[in-house]
């Protein structure tokens, strides 16, 4: 079940995924084995969305060679890399 949080004067709206329902049907589960290993598994990737009534403009996934979690390089999640898709 989602559940989402609304902050008031906000455009942001931060969403829960308890059961990995959305994270599986987008493809963004954290599969790697050195961060499932640390995590656990059900865990999704390090990611920013851009969605607009209901039709996703931009998905920015932080990840990359050695780094499947992108804890070396968040920059494409962070609000300043996900922004950049909103020019």
């Amino acid at each position: 079940m989602m559940y989402n949080r609304r902050t008031a004067l906000t455009m942001l709206t931060f969403l829960g995924d308890p059961n990995s329902e959305l994270t599986k049907a987008l493809d963004l589960e954290l599969t790697d084995p050195g961060p499932v290993n640390v995590l656990g598994p059900g865990r999704c990737k390090r990611f920013a969305m851009h969605v607009v009534n209901g039709e996703i403009k931009a998905v920015n996934v932080s990840e990359g060679p050695g780094d499947p979690a992108g804890d070396k390089d968040p920059s494409a999640s962070l609000a300043d890399g996900i922004m950049a898709t909103m020019k």
